[in-house]
């Protein structure tokens, strides 16, 4: 989503981070095979992994998870309150399926990595298009 928001002209009305909901990845690095896909593209990926918070609630307006195991570990910790924040990224790509997840890749070869990156650029594309249409933002880009 980063670089999406970076070549919109965003930067600075948009913030975004990553969080995951086990805590043994804190301080991770991306995979190996993540890294190399997106470089190919041109789309940076570093960084450390860090634990969803419960003060994320409060700071994002957005809390996407990648998939339906992840969604209701969020639901779970969820304030009441805080419920309306909570998607799945796939729900952004009007060509997805409803309820539709990211797969994993980590266990299969390098074109798991090409099809998930291929799954989230059109579902952060569609949410960056939700945020401008949504929030009356105006893209620096033209977008």
């Amino acid at each position: 989503m980063r670089h999406w928001v970076e070549q919109a002209g965003l930067k600075s009305l948009i913030e975004n981070d990553s969080a995951g909901t086990a805590e043994y990845i804190s301080g991770n690095p991306p995979d190996r095979r993540s890294r190399q896909a997106a470089d190919a593209r041109g789309i940076e990926v570093g960084g450390r992994a860090r634990q969803f918070q419960a003060a994320d609630w409060d700071r994002f307006d957005y809390v996407l998870a990648m998939d339906r195991s992840n969604y209701e570990d969020l639901e779970r910790i969820a304030p009441p309150e805080a419920r309306s924040k909570l998607f799945l990224l796939r729900s952004f790509d009007p060509a997805s399926p409803p309820g539709a997840s990211v797969p994993d890749p980590y266990y299969g070869g390098a074109e798991g990595f090409e099809e998930v990156l291929d799954l989230c650029e059109a579902a952060c594309r569609g949410l960056l298009d939700h945020l401008l249409e949504r929030h009356a933002l105006r893209a620096a880009s033209g977008r």
